[in-house]
């Protein structure tokens, strides 16, 4: 798995030539790409973290995650018994459910979009 993006929502896309990209609706201008979902996440966690070094460095203001954009707000009741697997398996690759579940969520969507 990756490591997590510090709670700023993000938006994943395919790209046409294949990989895919992540935009982050609260920091304008961020985003990174990679062949795979895991791999654009990673890259996208370093750009988050040099968007908001950078921002510092220049006395700009740092958003607080989920102000810009859409909220990508997204609730979803689930069996106990699948909340406890997911549970499980986030704390086993060391990720928060909420990344865990995106992650599933992207890769799915990145699968049926490259096979319609």
């Amino acid at each position: 798995m990756h490591t997590p993006i510090p709670d700023y929502p993000c938006e994943i896309c395919p790209l046409p030539e294949g990989g895919y990209l992540v935009t982050f609706p609260d920091l304008p201008g961020c985003m990174a790409d990679g062949a795979t979902i895991p791999e654009a996440l990673e890259s996208a966690r370093d750009a988050v973290t040099s968007w908001i070094l950078t921002a510092r460095e220049f006395g700009d203001p740092v958003p607080e995650p989920g102000k810009g954009g859409e909220s990508g707000r997204f609730v979803q009741r689930v069996p106990k018994s699948l909340h406890r697997k997911l549970t499980a398996r986030a704390k086993q690759e060391g990720v928060s459910l909420n990344t865990l579940v995106l992650d599933f969520i992207a890769e799915g969507i990145g699968r049926r979009e490259s096979h319609p």
